[in-house]
């Protein structure tokens, strides 16, 4: 195994890791919602965190936006970005995947989960924006430092599909 690919590895256990731990102690502190048990009243609880994770990837096409605006990149088919730009675009095109997936799951969750364990939703959300920060942190730092928060964004959408499959078929 390279340094390169036992780095990954490294990132990829300690940003599962971290994101369960973060779902499971924001679950614990943050309280459960104080709706109606309807499918209408879930599905907006979750839509309303859902802009969080939305403003996410909205900050990162401003970036990517920004930097073009300000340097000769401008025109994006010269093919003049910087090393930053094209991390940043990256990064973008990888969130916009992840929130896809991301959106399925917690609408998912919101309508499967017993209505006090709706606070999940929130934590997911909270979540998913912290450990994309870190996976654009870390791409910029190092692409290979990315694996942190993308393992974390990537498990956390296949565990919440998988159980929202899980409590529809149970």
């Amino acid at each position: 195994m390279t340094q390169d690919q036992r780095t990954v590895a490294v990132g990829a256990a300690s940003g599962i890791a971290g994101m369960i731990i973060l779902v499971w102690g924001l679950s614990a502190v943050i309280p459960q919602p104080l709706i109606a048990d309807t499918a209408a009243d879930r599905l907006s609880y979750a839509l309303r965190w859902a802009v969080l994770p939305a403003l996410t990837l909205l900050a990162m096409i401003a970036a990517v936006g920004n930097a073009r605006f300000a340097s000769e990149a401008i025109d994006p088919t010269l093919g003049k970005e910087s090393r930053k730009m094209v991390v940043d675009g990256r990064v973008a095109d990888n969130t916009t995947q992840q929130l896809l997936l991301f959106l399925v799951g917690i609408l998912a969750l919101s309508v499967t989960l017993p209505v006090a364990r709706l606070n999940v939703v929130a934590a997911l959300a909270i979540t998913f924006v912290i450990v994309r920060i870190a996976f654009w942190i870390g791409y910029r730092i190092n692409p290979v430092h990315r694996a942190f928060g993308f393992a974390a964004t990537a498990y956390m959408n296949l565990g919440m599909l998988l159980a929202s499959l899980w409590l529809w078929l149970r």
